[in-house]
């Protein structure tokens, strides 16, 4: 039994699919399929059900990858307190940001991050929520950014900024003539939203409850189209497609970098979401996270209100 076979029956179990998870392991589906067969051999019990569509683990299965689980973040752990004993800036930092979040402050804070720690190599990644959750919990990233509210066991979560939300449309739109909309303003407008999963989606539908998610005949606001990511609704709305909901960083970058596009705040009390940094409670490398924190906090990031 070894660590590598432990983690590829934790990712198969995550994916419940052998090809997901031998791309997720980096390996061949062969190796992966050979190594679980191997480790089931060994162990005297067959750890998944396998059909032609799904895998899944069996009961005794589950209670083994749930321990492997365990396992593997002591493994990280031990990783960890090796790179403490060395200078903490002077080896990698992996972070994960969710996809709302990354491209708007990953160009802000990388810079004064350099600055402070040359010689700290930054790995970065973008994902949802969930899937940075299991990873940051695995040790396969050091910190994650993060939109409230989050929580975790043996993680920490602290408060970086809030962000305002605006709304986005055309020059020639109807509304953008308006000092401020108002949320009842939206009604019957062709209102863009990000794709399902993403959680910027439903701290908006939080907002505007009245938003036609499903197509409900009763709804007062029309979601004409489903945008995979900001900068796709951006386009949209630059192309006359509708009009969309933004954090303000993205919708002062789409303004900037767009001619024809106005941005509108709301005139009731404003909604707003709160980028937060979050770590496993047992990371020991504190100045890599207090130089992130920093760099965040003297970044430029506009249309922000710096909490933490």
């Amino acid at each position: 039994m070894t660590l590598t076979e432990l983690r590829y029956i934790v990712t198969l179990a995550q994916s419940q699919h052998f090809g997901k998870a031998a791309e997720l392991c980096n390996v061949s589906q062969p190796t992966l399929s050979i190594a679980v067969k191997k480790l089931e051999s060994e162990l005297g019990v067959n750890l998944f059900e396998r059909s032609k569509s799904n895998v899944r683990p069996t009961p005794v299965g589950q209670q083994i990858i749930q321990q492997s689980q365990r396992v593997l973040d002591e493994a990280s752990t031990i990783k960890d307190i090796a790179q403490s004993g060395s200078n903490q800036l002077n080896t990698p930092l992996h972070i994960g940001a969710i996809f709302t979040i990354g491209p708007y402050l990953f160009p802000h804070f990388i810079p004064p991050l350099r600055s402070t720690a040359p010689d700290m190599h930054l790995v970065i990644e973008e994902g949802y929520t969930s899937s940075l959750r299991k990873r940051l919990k695995s040790g396969d990233v050091d910190v994650i950014l993060i939109s409230l509210p989050f929580s975790e066991p043996d993680i920490v979560v602290q408060p970086l900024y809030e962000e305002p939300f605006v709304v986005l449309l055309p020059k020639d739109h109807p509304l953008a003539n308006r000092a401020a909309i108002s949320t009842s303003d939206l009604d019957n407008e062709n209102l863009l939203m990000m794709g399902e999963g993403h959680c910027f989606r439903d701290q908006v539908s939080k907002v505007l409850p009245n938003i036609n998610q499903y197509e409900a005949s009763d709804a007062s606001i029309s979601t004409m189209t489903e945008g995979s990511s900001l900068e796709t609704l951006c386009h949209m709305v630059s192309s006359g497609l509708g009009i969309t909901v933004l954090p303000n960083s993205a919708a002062i970058g789409a303004a900037d970098r767009t001619d024809g596009l106005v941005i509108k705040p709301f005139s009731e009390l404003s909604p707003s979401r709160t980028t937060a940094i979050a770590w496993r409670a047992s990371f020991p490398r504190h100045k890599a996270i207090d130089a992130l924190r920093n760099a965040i906090h003297v970044s430029n990031l506009p249309g922000i209100i710096k909490t933490g």
